[in-house]
């Protein structure tokens, strides 16, 4: 059975989730260590997915149909 990628905001909630359990330090330390492991994992895929929204953001469709770099011009 093929592994179904987490959504952002799932990503989100579990590292969130982590982190809150963490934060009790109620956990021995294997399992803080899988958490963290788990944690950094999620916080990656979570700022790769930010990366190519704001890569998608910045491009803008041109009236011929092409993408050109959205720029907001310098107040000099």
């Amino acid at each position: 059975m093929e592994k179904k990628e987490k959504t952002f905001e799932e990503s989100l909630t579990e590292l969130e989730s982590i982190v809150k359990d963490l934060e009790t330090g109620d956990v021995d330390l294997d399992k803080a260590i899988e958490k963290y492991s788990e944690a950094m994992k999620l916080a990656k895929s979570c700022g790769d997915k930010l990366n190519q929204a704001t890569e998608s953001v910045n491009k803008i469709l041109k009236e011929n149909g092409n993408f050109e770099e959205f720029e907001i011009p310098s107040e000099e």
